[in-house]
């Protein structure tokens, strides 16, 4: 099957028209890692940039160098060249207080902000985090402080939701819920509350028992002091969906080459495609490679079989086929799978490997017995063996996702150990996002 088209990504970050770069997926695929990267290559490449960060894991504050991330940008030192790398992580509950603040009078905000039914929702209300996102978007691109934005968006089981949740909540803000709820205000007196009272029965039942009459006296406080800004929520999150859709954002769909994480990603490319909003292409982390592609996996443990069967053997027959200079020859870009660590991200140089360190111990004559060296030799070759079969698996992935969507650039990262650490760890996953070839494991 033809390859997919390389994602050129330095094209798109020198684009002055490139406003908004949003990296979306699953959890768990490399986003944050992802959008740091191509924040930091954009600002040495001359860009005035923030970074925007949803992620709870703090990893991109202790890659910058920043001891930590508020709901305020701040700039990131080291950067080289001419551009400004700026960054910052959202404050959900900051960031509604913030819009509170901004449309009501000083004396209704102090009211709003300090209701107990405002504080939980806007700690923790289904859809909360997705909307703040978006309105902090919002307010970063009408600043025009910054000529590039790149988002890393929320952590959610679906992708989908960074697009559905605000949406939803400003629907509920604006809908008829609360417009029920805002009658008994404007009527008041006993008979209000004996409207509220009959009108919530059923949907606060459960919650009425446990938490008796306060629970509805502080949704009733907090509607009546919010009566006048409800309108807004749904017009702003529409009117942020919109920049969105312009042309001057991109989409990154982040995915690594399991099923799961390609299903999710070939589910919002359809999405995106569907909302008419700009998709640049796909990055996919923690591909693996081998430099001995051409050891096929039955090859290998044919090999590996033959060497148990004649342990006896000198060591140093009928090793050609499998070693070169005295090393096994699966030595290439990437790492092989690792065991028990439950994966990798795409975030520092690759390491030479464990068959580099054994087949040093051989080479120096470490292990003198020649069942010994066989041994190894066969253990080696199964671990390739192993790795040419997570290639095969991965190919098989990216595959279907190409056959389903051959139109959509893809940019591969290579599968390196540990997180990143430091500006020259992003710097390093720039350069390979960057510098797209014929994967090394390609079949």
């Amino acid at each position: 099957m033809d390859a997919a088209a390389p994602l050129d990504i330095d094209p798109l970050l020198d684009d002055p028209k490139t406003r908004i770069v949003v990296c979306c997926g699953s959890g768990g695929v490399g986003k944050t890692t992802t959008a740091a990267a191509l924040g930091l290559r954009a600002a040495e490449r001359g860009r005035k940039v923030v970074v925007l960060t949803i992620d709870p894991a703090r990893r991109l504050a202790q890659s910058m160098g920043i001891d930590s991330l508020d709901n305020t940008p701040r700039r990131v030192k080291g950067v080289e060249g001419d551009g400004e790398l700026h960054a910052m992580m959202l404050d959900m509950k900051r960031t509604f207080d913030e819009i509170v603040e901004a449309h009501a009078d000083p004396e209704r905000a102090r009211a709003i902000l300090s209701n107990p039914f405002y504080q939980s929702l806007s700690a923790g209300f289904a859809g909360t985090q997705e909307y703040m996102a978006m309105e902090k978007l919002g307010q970063l691109r009408s600043r025009d402080a910054w000529d590039l934005i790149v988002v890393d968006t929320p952590p959610s089981r679906s992708a989908l939701d960074f697009l559905d949740a605000p949406k939803r909540l400003g629907s509920f803000l604006d809908g008829k819920f609360i417009r029920l709820l805002m009658a008994p205000a404007k009527m008041g007196g006993r008979a209000g509350m004996k409207f509220l009272n009959v009108g919530m029965s059923m949907m606060t039942g459960t919650l009425g028992k446990l938490l008796g009459g306060q629970l509805l006296r502080d949704v009733q406080t907090f509607v009546a002091a919010m009566d006048t800004m409800f309108g807004g929520f749904r017009t702003r999150a529409d009117a942020t969906y919109r920049l969105l859709q312009a042309p001057g954002t991109a989409f990154l769909v982040v995915a690594a080459p399991e099923r799961d994480a390609l299903r999710e990603a070939a589910y919002f490319v359809e999405r995106l495609a569907a909302d008419a909003m700009p998709l640049a292409g796909l990055v996919l982390n923690r591909v693996h490679g081998s430099g001995a592609a051409r050891l096929s996996a039955e090859r290998a443990l044919a090999a590996a079989e033959h060497l148990d069967e004649d342990g006896g053997e000198d060591p140093g027959e009928g090793r050609g086929e499998n070693l070169v200079d005295g090393r096994i020859v699966d030595q290439g870009s990437g790492k092989a799978e690792d065991r028990g660590t439950g994966g990798s991200s795409p975030e520092a140089p690759s390491p030479t490997g464990s068959e580099d360190r054994a087949s040093d111990a051989t080479e120096s004559g470490a292990l003198e017995d020649g069942v010994s060296v066989d041994r190894l030799t066969a253990g080696l070759l199964r671990l390739h063996a192993e790795r040419m079969q997570v290639l095969a698996r991965e190919q098989r992935t990216r595959d279907r996702f190409t056959a389903l969507h051959p139109e959509v650039p893809v940019a591969e990262v290579a599968a390196l150990p540990g997180d990143v650490h430091d500006l020259a760890g992003l710097r390093a996953i720039g350069e390979r996002l960057a510098a797209q070839e014929e994967p090394a494991g390609a079949l």
